[in-house]
């Protein structure tokens, strides 16, 4: 749709757990019918998974091109080919849950073993980290501002010098990067909501990545009536999360599929698959 971890002892640990569970029982839908796992399994390699002969990856659907669902109702995307390099290594298949990102970014989602991993365009920041693991970084990340066409506005700074209404999508870097520079813009729950929200006319520019934006502005309604107006080059990059205190060998896994394709060609061919053109040309 960005650095390392503080540890949690004793009862703070056993309490985000409880919650953490209790708060599952309401959130989410599983794509493939994956429920909270009881016990872990081990992965050809000695991974521990929750599900046996599954890597579970949990994700917040759509959030084009990262991961959406195709015409088939298949999930497939950017996220979903990098992961599959860990699934493969491990011998087994890659199982997506649909959930909301709020649950995956505080963590919730690993620790009441609702997956093993978490791939949702997700920026690496210290505060995530406090819950969360990463793997290494895998994509470099920048912030764009999309409005509608004739506002005039080039900035945020002519955003707030118009009196526009800014939107963001809730409980991602975008919004906090904004909120930074002294906005309070109106917050939407997912993607899908916050581009409805500017076609509707209730926001006049909002905020999101910007490979999010460019997928949009390829579909014939959005580059009828809205335009890019700025990049925000705020230094993020998108990290795979897993539970505080990782299984060592699946982050080594998918630490190492990550380096050998950055390496070997595999990560640029995935690259020009989802975005049309090769790292460091997007923008």
């Amino acid at each position: 749709m960005a650095l390392w971890p503080l540890t949690r002892r004793g009862s703070a640990a056993g309490a985000l757990a409880l919650t953490a569970a209790l708060a599952l029982t309401a959130c989410g839908s599983d794509t493939g019918g994956t429920g909270t796992a009881t016990t872990s399994a081990s992965a050809a390699g000695g991974a521990q998974l929750v599900k046996p002969g599954k890597l579970t990856v949990c994700t917040n659907i759509p959030y084009e091109p990262f991961q959406f669902k195709d015409a088939s109702g298949k999930v497939v995307g950017f996220d979903v080919d990098i992961v599959d390099l860990a699934a493969k290594k491990l011998g087994v298949e890659q199982e997506i849950v649909d959930i909301d990102f709020a649950v995956i970014k505080s963590g919730a989602a690993m620790a009441a073993k609702k997956c093993d991993v978490a791939a949702a365009g997700m920026t690496i920041t210290p505060e995530r980290q406090q819950n969360i693991d990463f793997s290494v970084p895998y994509f470099d990340a920048t912030q764009a501002l999309l409005a509608k066409k004739g506002t005039g506005a080039t900035s945020l700074e002519d955003v707030k010098a118009k009196n526009l209404k800014l939107g963001a999508q809730a409980s991602t870097t975008g919004l906090d990067y904004v909120k930074k520079q002294g906005f309070d813009p109106t917050e939407y729950a997912d993607s899908p909501k916050e581009l409805l929200a500017l076609q509707a006319g209730q926001a006049d520019v909002i905020v999101q990545d910007l490979p999010v934006v460019l997928t949009w502005l390829k579909k014939p309604d959005v580059a009828e009536k809205f335009e890019l107006i700025a990049s925000l080059d705020t230094g993020e990059q998108y990290g795979v999360g897993l539970k505080k205190g990782a299984d060592p060998v699946l982050l080594k896994t998918i630490n190492d599929e990550i380096t050998k394709a950055k390496s070997d060609g595999t990560y640029e061919e995935i690259f020009v698959k989802w975005f049309g053109k090769k790292p460091g040309e997007l923008g």
